[in-house]
């Protein structure tokens, strides 16, 4: 083998070698069996040419995932350097590999972790792969917004306190909604305690990059983060990076990703976080300010619309909500009278308008960048007109998205008892064996092992009532459920 070539951000790596691939006039007798889209014409033709030769396979010239020493480990070299942390791994399952990578890392059957409730259903189907056991943070509420907040340092400190022997703190920054804990403290606290700090950062890649942001999880000190590039940075849906901090023995979670980790991954989700990387370093602080002042713009007409709330970082109390990501578009719909998910419905259905996720009081806009004034107008011209239009008295109105859990056994022993079906109306007081979700933003509002109440199944018949998409359980239209068999309380 010969010396690898010296790097630089300007650089793309992958991307280069998958261009010097497509010039070379090889014959392919290896998968992927539609051959650059020749023996699936009608793939090609809806996906294009060029893009159909870029799926390639492994080769030596181009690396391998599994054990990468050439053009990949430069591409994941230069995301480590980009995001200033020691090593990065290149992750094509998804975010909910790279968080489940953390967990998997950091916890053996048995161990425990500390974690907020709301936490998204990878983490806790992590918990049910390892055995690692929760010990549930309950993020602060606010009741004018119902939307689950950040970790209280207090509370943390108290989990800590009261679980010596806890191998991890997970936390989520930001949350979907923008809001962020006291990282930077956290991890103090954490690491003077030896526990290793796993952030789920899937909402946010613009931190590395942006001014006036929130403190990445790299530079609060964090073990390792799961960043979902493809959200904020513009890479491929389902590419992601893992980054480790100097505590943890990457070489080891090499080992952990190699267990589930897909022996084909795609060149086409790897260039593209190889692109992504490059496009973030050069322009990223002009494509996240653009991002904030179209948000910025977009707050401020929509309050002025009345009934809505578009909130930002008035909501900052220093606790558990340390700051506020200002790239999250959040808007509060219930003093119109109307749930989130009605909001957007209205929105894609009467006006075109495809947004993150409506949940029972609020809406979730991904605002970018690669978006247009006209298209930020019209977004507010329709808020407007919905509230003209359909508008009414907010009576009877479910006024919270969190409900705080009552864990009786641990998700793994739960996922795989000896269950029974109930209808869902007639489970309360029984111990849930599966997940019940809104999907997007996928935070459960039951995990297995914990306790169904009145109050949940009230919550469930409302959401779908409201045009929810329920996701979780083993019945696809979530009539029913599968409780631990003889679990009545």
């Amino acid at each position: 083998m010969g010396i690898m070539k010296e790097y630089t951000q300007e650089d793309a790596p992958l991307y280069d070698a998958l261009q010097n691939q497509r010039e070379n006039p090889i014959v392919h007798f290896d998968v992927p069996g539609h051959k650059g889209g020749r023996g699936n014409k009608l793939l090609r033709d809806f996906m294009g040419r060029d893009f159909m030769r870029m799926d390639v396979n492994s080769m030596k010239s181009l690396d391998n995932l599994c054990h990468p020493v050439s053009v990949i480990k430069s591409a994941q070299e230069l995301a480590a350097e980009a995001f200033g942390t020691k090593e990065a791994f290149f992750v094509v399952n998804g975010t909910t590999a790279a968080v489940q990578y953390m967990v998997m890392t950091a916890c053996k059957d048995g161990e425990k972790i500390i974690m907020p409730r709301n936490v998204h259903r990878s983490a806790i189907n992590a918990l049910v792969v390892t055995g690692a056991v929760p010990v549930y943070v309950n993020p602060g509420t606010n009741k004018k917004l119902g939307i689950p907040l950040g970790m209280s340092v207090s509370d943390v400190k108290k989990a800590m306190d009261e679980n010596p022997d806890a191998k991890a703190v997970m936390v989520n920054n930001p949350t979907y909604y923008g809001i962020c804990s006291d990282l930077e403290e956290i991890v103090k606290l954490a690491h003077e305690r030896g526990m290793l700090v796993l952030v789920d950062e899937a909402h946010g890649t613009h931190f590395y990059f942006g001014d006036d942001m929130p403190p990445s999880a790299m530079a609060a000190g964090a073990d390792m983060a799961a960043v979902s590039l493809h959200k904020t940075g513009g890479s491929l849906t389902q590419s992601s990076l893992l980054l480790i901090g100097e505590n943890v023995d990457s070489g080891y979670v090499h080992q952990i990703i190699n267990l589930t980790q897909t022996t084909s991954a795609s060149y086409l989700l790897m260039v593209s976080l190889d692109l992504a990387r490059k496009n973030l370093y050069l322009n990223g602080r002009e494509m996240f300010k653009k991002t904030v002042d179209y948000c910025d713009y977009a707050r401020e007409e929509i309050n002025k619309l009345g009934g809505y709330y578009a909130y930002g970082e008035e909501l900052v109390n220093g606790d558990d909500i340390y700051r506020f990501d200002k790239t999250k578009l959040s808007v509060h719909t219930l003093d119109i009278g109307l749930a989130g998910i009605e909001v957007y419905d209205l929105l894609r259905d009467e006006y075109g308008i495809q947004i993150e996720l409506g949940d029972l009081g609020n809406i979730l806009a991904i605002v970018s960048a690669g978006d247009r004034e006209l298209e930020i107008e019209r977004f507010i011209s329709a808020l407007s007109e919905i509230k003209r239009i359909y508008g009414k008295t907010p009576t009877g109105l479910f006024d919270h998205e969190y409900i705080n859990p009552l864990v009786h056994t641990t998700p793994k022993k739960a996922f795989y008892s000896e269950k029974e079906t109930l209808p869902i109306e007639k489970s309360s007081g029984h111990i849930s064996g599966e997940f019940v979700m809104c999907y997007p933003p996928g935070i459960p509002i039951l995990a297995p092992g914990e306790i169904i109440t009145d109050e949940i199944t009230e919550y469930i018949r409302y959401a779908k009532e409201k045009g929810c998409s329920l996701t979780g359980t083993k019945d696809l239209k979530v009539e029913t459920i599968n409780v631990l068999k003889d679990s009545s309380l």
